[in-house]
């Protein structure tokens, strides 16, 4: 599983980085520092819950 994210979108509700901090790290100014990663074995359904957490709607799950 894949998570991509549009970081263009982002508004710094944080919300995906309350539910996993450390999936879904933050930058200095509260936006997500990312555009994806690769989800770590076992940490598919916190990924799953930060993405839905979003109320922008600006992280994908990508189902290998």
């Amino acid at each position: 599983m894949k998570i991509r994210i549009d970081k263009e979108r982002c508004v710094g509700n944080a919300r995906c980085w309350a539910i996993a901090p450390d999936l879904y790290p933050l930058d200095d100014e509260g936006y997500i520092a990312i555009e994806g990663f690769d989800v770590p074995d076992g940490q598919e359904e916190l990924a799953k819950r930060g993405a839905r957490a979003c109320p922008e709607r600006v992280i994908e799950i990508v189902e290998d």
